[in-house]
């Protein structure tokens, strides 16, 4: 059978998974009268909740006499070590654009990285069917990128198509009245190249995903590059630099069918398959037939930019409602992890607590904390900060380019905020009322900024960011702008006491909150530090023997997500992390011994 494999790329929320669901839907790899789940390619639960694709999937289609490979991946910047990986095990991709947004900074990425490994992209101009759609705008913007990424002849002459993603619908051009995507499969057929197979040469794979499963352990997956190989067949195993790690047999042998995976019994060059019976593959790792000791080349990720340190819970809370929570449990987990996400780094620090987890960004370092707090684990993580780098003996920070869309009246609000970070403007466009904000920002300037640029913009502003280099660090940045009003002891938190503390600022908790010494129960309207009683008590007196006796008005708590909350906390800071609660606490949560480390600390500075 004839093979193609393709990567789908493209900005978040552009698409992706979407048109991979009508593909499936329309080659008939589901029955007719199959239930079939929107998104079905975005398997995990925090993909469904915030629409995004984390982990790349795989899966496989038929048109007529072809196999079609296709991977969905990652459309975020801070997943970028699943994207690039992917597009080894390819031989194409589509390139999948809004018609309304047009390229955003993940296109530009994405694409940069396929051009490299010299492929000539499928054009799609998806959602032609909003209302402000400008395809031809679009087109023209597409082009243009191609051309600043230096395409060659052949990459710039691309295949263009216009879709209907959510309605299964591809055209050639925009008048056209077909009702299916049958011109994207066939175009995926003429243009996208077939593997090379190399059927005599000795087997070789690169592994570019690993995988678990509770029979059979772990799993390889990658492209087959040369020769074939068959179930219970003994093959080595290497690392990235070619040193032997095992020999072992393949004891199952997987190929792609849909979403489903089915065994068989050999596997061929030029296919995508996955492979079971090696407990110590890794990605990168290269399996081969023992008669061709030689490592495939592995293509190096970027390096991560931003780090976090997770740290074992010790609040007078901790343990109560974590299923996980020792220091070796956390070790464990984290580096399960580093094992098979690429993109993410751990080290053991001095201290056996605790771990400097280091990532693509923010939101990558906070997806990871999410997905172990679902899976029970309690902990603590500090606030993000960025990995410096020493080149030709100067100090270099990482920028990243920031795309905002912002309506004009607010545009000066975020401009002012972005500047004060060390931001600089490379661009500003007009669209309609809205403004298009190009920035160059040092990406520690970042760490807050999404919830003030919202608050900004009341709730209208869009943001996009990418990692665009590292540049001499750009001097200091304000930190956050307004203290925290910390808890003076442990207890429950009363209606009688917030009402009191009402004008001081804004609160986290509630009445009847657990809290204790040092947590951070709100922000203060002042930029300091302010160590409140929320936990006293009105004195009763036989007239009143209940404090439900007077009515209380309290404005509601402020309530954060885990990213909000991450970005809120500062460097004295923790964020406790629970399968059900999140907490702000100082580091040290005593507030004389808190206040004697200030002292301390401004005397180093001062000496």
């Amino acid at each position: 059978m004839d093979i193609r494999n393709i990567a789908i790329i493209a900005h978040v929320d552009h698409g992706k998974t979407t048109l991979v669901d009508q593909m499936l839907r329309q080659s008939g790899t589901f029955h007719e009268h199959e239930e079939v789940a929107d998104r079905v390619m975005d398997s995990g639960d925090l993909e469904r909740e915030k629409g995004i694709t984390i982990s790349s999937k795989n899966t496989t289609v038929k048109w007529d006499d072809t196999k079609i490979n296709i991977v969905d991946t990652p459309g975020h910047s801070d997943f970028g070590g699943e994207v690039e990986r992917i597009l080894k095990m390819v031989n194409g991709v589509i390139l999948l654009v809004d018609a309304a947004e047009g390229p955003l900074p993940q296109t530009k990425f994405v694409l940069r990285k396929s051009l490299d490994l010299g492929y000539e992209p499928i054009v799609v101009i998806n959602k032609i069917d909003r209302k402000d759609a400008r395809p031809d705008e679009v087109l023209n913007e597409i082009f243009d990128l191609f051309v600043m990424l230096d395409a060659d002849h052949d990459q710039l002459d691309f295949p263009i198509l216009y879709a209907e993603g959510i309605n299964g619908i591809a055209r050639h051009e925009l008048e056209d009245e077909n009702e299916d995507l049958t011109p994207l499969f066939n175009m995926i057929v003429d243009h996208i190249p077939p593997p090379e197979r190399k059927l005599d040469a000795p087997f070789k794979m690169l592994v570019s995903s690993v995988d678990w499963n509770d029979y059979v352990g772990r799993i390889g997956i990658g492209r087959v590059e040369q020769g074939t190989i068959k179930q219970q067949q003994e093959i080595a195993l290497l690392d990235r630099h070619g040193n032997l790690k095992e020999k072992a047999k393949a004891t199952k042998l997987f190929t792609f069918n849909g979403l489903k995976r089915e065994p068989v019994e050999k596997a061929f060059a030029g296919d995508i398959f996955a492979l079971a019976g090696y407990e110590k593959v890794d990605i990168g790792d290269t399996l081969t037939a023992a008669t061709d000791m030689t490592a495939l080349e592995y293509y190096d990720i970027d390096k991560p930019t931003m780090a976090m340190f997770f740290r074992v819970n010790d609040s007078p809370y901790a343990g109560l409602e974590g299923e996980y929570v020792t220091s070796s449990q956390l070790k464990d987990r984290l580096m399960r992890e580093n094992r098979a996400n690429v993109s993410i780094e751990v080290e053991q620090t001095d201290n056996p607590d605790v771990h400097k987890v280091s990532g693509r960004g923010d939101l990558q370092l906070a997806i990871l904390t999410e997905t172990m707090r679902r899976e029970g684990y309690e902990f603590a993580v500090s606030r993000p900060q960025v990995l410096y780098k020493e080149i030709d003996g100067e100090l270099h920070e990482p920028f990243e380019e920031v795309v905002i869309d912002v309506h004009q009246d607010y545009a000066n609000r975020v401009i002012d905020n972005l500047q004060q970070r060390k931001g600089m403007m490379t661009s500003m466009t007009k669209e309609g009322e809205n403004n298009r904000l190009v920035f160059k920002v040092p990406s520690r300037g970042l760490i807050g900024f999404r919830s003030e640029m919202l608050t900004q913009t009341r709730g209208t502003g869009i943001m996009h960011q990418q990692f665009e280099s590292y540049e001499p660090y750009a001097g200091s940045i304000p930190g956050r702008n307004s203290g925290a009003l910390v808890a003076m002891e442990k207890g429950e938190v009363t209606s009688y006491s917030l009402e009191g503390l009402q004008d001081r600022g804004s609160f986290f908790v509630e009445p009847g909150d657990p809290v204790y010494e040092g947590q951070v129960v709100g922000i203060n309207n002042r930029s300091d530090d302010l160590v409140v009683n929320v936990i006293k008590k009105k004195n009763l007196t036989n007239h009143r023997e209940t404090q439900s006796a007077d009515e209380v008005k309290l404005d509601p708590a402020k309530k954060m997500s885990l990213e909000q909350f991450i970005e809120f906390i500062d460097k004295d800071e923790l964020l406790e992390v629970t399968p059900k609660s999140l907490r702000v606490r100082k580091i040290i949560r005593n507030y004389k011994e808190r206040k004697r480390a200030k002292e301390k600390e401004q005397e180093k500075q001062f000496a």
